[in-house]
């Protein structure tokens, strides 16, 4: 049992801040790798919460691995995102502020897979041929990443927030 299901025993669904890693992965053709949700039945990106112990890069990989079957050791953060636009209640009615640390996966290998029952499906999307219904949280980050998101290459700069 994880960290989060340990503190949700003692505190039950009230809000929480928690601090996770969210993993961006694109193939060739620049499209970005989405998960279709088995808790929310709608479509976000890889990514989680931090365990006690762990580094965000650990966490990264972790969530990365667990929840698509692909493995990397390279990333690069993009950058960090909190407050009010990242609020989100599950379906069961935990309440959370996110703190993620976006991360640019390199070097990506291995084969798409399901592996921790927390996805329905997993396809790479393009700009123009995204999902109809995307998680609260990864459409805040689709926003506010805009066309960057579309041209992730070797030197991402950081991003300035409005």
């Amino acid at each position: 049992m994880g960290y989060i299901s340990e503190l949700r025993k003692t505190i039950g669904s009230r809000p929480i801040i928690s601090v996770g890693a969210t993993v961006l992965v694109t193939n060739d053709q620049r499209e970005v790798l989405f998960q279709h949700r088995s808790d929310t039945h709608d479509w976000g990106l890889p990514g989680g919460s931090m365990e006690l112990g762990e580094t965000l890069e650990e966490v990264a990989i972790r969530e990365l691995e667990e929840e698509t079957g692909l493995q990397t050791t390279q990333l690069e953060l993009i950058g960090v995102f909190s407050g009010p636009r990242f609020y989100f209640q599950y379906p069961n009615g935990d309440e959370t502020y996110s703190v993620i640390h976006l991360y640019h996966a390199k070097d990506v290998t291995g084969t798409l897979a399901m592996l921790d029952g927390e996805s329905l499906n997993l396809n790479y999307f393009s700009q123009t041929t995204l999902p109809e219904t995307i998680e609260r949280r990864a459409n805040e980050l689709l926003k506010q990443l805009g066309d960057r998101l579309w041209n992730l290459d070797s030197s991402f700069s950081p991003l300035s927030l409005k």
